[in-house]
C-alpha cells in the first residue's frame, strides 16, 4: 500500500474493526420451526373446489391455511365418530 504513515495507521485500525470472525458453524437453509414441510400436487378441479371453499369462509385465508383447517375438521369429525 502506498498510503502516508498516518493514513495507513488509521486504515489498519478501521479495517480490523470491520472484519468479524464468526467461528460458529451454521447449518445451511432455513432455521428449524418445529414442523415438516410437504408438497401437495392437486389437479385443477381440486384446486377450484379448494378455492370455492375458501371463498365461503369468513375472513382471508390462504390455501395452506385452508388445508390445515380442513384437516383439523376431518380429524375432529373422526374423533367424534369414534366416540372419543
Amino acid at each position: 500500500m502506498h498510503l502516508p504513515l498516518g493514513l495507513l495507521f488509521w486504515y489498519l485500525i478501521l479495517m480490523a474493526k470491520s472484519i468479524v470472525f464468526d467461528t460458529r458453524k451454521r447449518p445451511p437453509g432455513r432455521p428449524a420451526v418445529g414442523s415438516t414441510g410437504i408438497m401437495v400436487r392437486m389437479p385443477p378441479s381440486d384446486l377450484a373446489a379448494l378455492d370455492k371453499w375458501i371463498a365461503r369462509q369468513p375472513g382471508e385465508m390462504t390455501r395452506p391455511q385452508a388445508l390445515r383447517a380442513m384437516m383439523a375438521m376431518v380429524v375432529e369429525l373422526g374423533l367424534k365418530a369414534k366416540g372419543k
